[in-house]
């Protein structure tokens, strides 16, 4: 059984930073990961992902130069650090993953690519707010 389970979210004060983890159990992240986010009353927003392979990494703009992601050298936990939030960062926040390749800047920006992910965590609050 693959399960995906993020951990590291919560509240923080705008300005302040975040990691993100996602541990992998029954599977290895070979070929890419992802991170997505939702906030209130909006839909899944692509956030970040990360080749495998190549370590070739796509951020959504509104995160470039804020958000890092990453993995460990076991390739079980991706990582999403997260600097410098904004209160518009507010979002339930999941990683995602998949057994066969996919292509991050697809699974990312195109509407509804990211339904053929097969494997999601079931995501991680983090709340910006004074």
């Amino acid at each position: 059984q693959v399960l995906l389970v993020e951990s590291g979210g919560g509240l923080v004060q705008p300005g302040g930073s975040l990691r993100l983890s996602c541990a992998a159990s029954g599977f290895t992240f070979d070929y890419a990961v992802a991170w997505f986010r939702q906030a209130p009353g909006k839909g899944r927003e692509g956030v970040s992902c990360l080749h495998i392979s190549d370590g070739t990494t796509y951020y959504a703009d509104s995160v470039k130069g804020r958000f890092a992601i990453s993995r460990d050298d076991a390739k079980k936990t991706a990582f999403l650090q997260m600097n410098d939030l904004k209160p518009e960062d507010t979002a339930v926040y999941y990683c995602a993953a998949d057994r066969y390749p996919f292509p991050c800047q697809v699974a990312l920006t195109t509407p509804n690519a990211d339904r053929a992910l097969e494997y999601w965590g079931r995501g991680a609050q983090v709340t910006v707010s004074a």
